[in-house]
């Protein structure tokens, strides 16, 4: 990890609700930002801010969401997603986050990712798929 990883440093990352983002089962007119999209986004926000400030070989993980999904967004709404690191505590990393469309304020919470080393992770990864019989 790099000094530059400390409390206060942010990003803002915005997307447009596409029908991929969308829950389908209240037909097309009950199109809106379905929860696990919305979580998705804010992880992927959240590890994309941290990657800047790792070094080569290490990456990050999520550990824990906590998240409000406070209003619905409907299909093809701009939304905004704004992460600032709140806490470092040696490898875990936790974020706080809000997120908004044009009128309202969509969601708020915490999300904690970890720093992981990439080529130890891997080495685990296929020591447990043997070990379960996977190979």
């Amino acid at each position: 990890m790099k000094p530059s990883l400390a409390p206060g440093v942010s990003t803002t990352r915005s997307l447009t609700v596409d029908e991929k983002r969308t829950i389908g089962f209240m037909g097309a007119e009950g199109r809106v930002y379905a929860t696990p999209e919305l979580v998705r986004d804010v992880e992927m926000t959240c590890r994309d801010l941290l990657l800047e400030h790792l070094e080569s070989g290490e990456d990050s993980v999520g550990i824990r969401v906590e998240i409000d999904h406070l209003a619905a967004t409907p299909l093809g709404l701009k939304v905004e997603i704004a992460a600032r690191i709140a806490e470092v505590k040696g490898r875990q990393v936790v974020f706080e986050v809000t997120a908004r469309d044009p009128l309202d304020e969509i969601a708020r919470g915490r999300h904690a990712r970890f720093v992981v080393d990439v080529a130890k992770t891997k080495e685990r990864l296929a020591a447990k798929r043997a070990k379960a019989g996977l190979g």
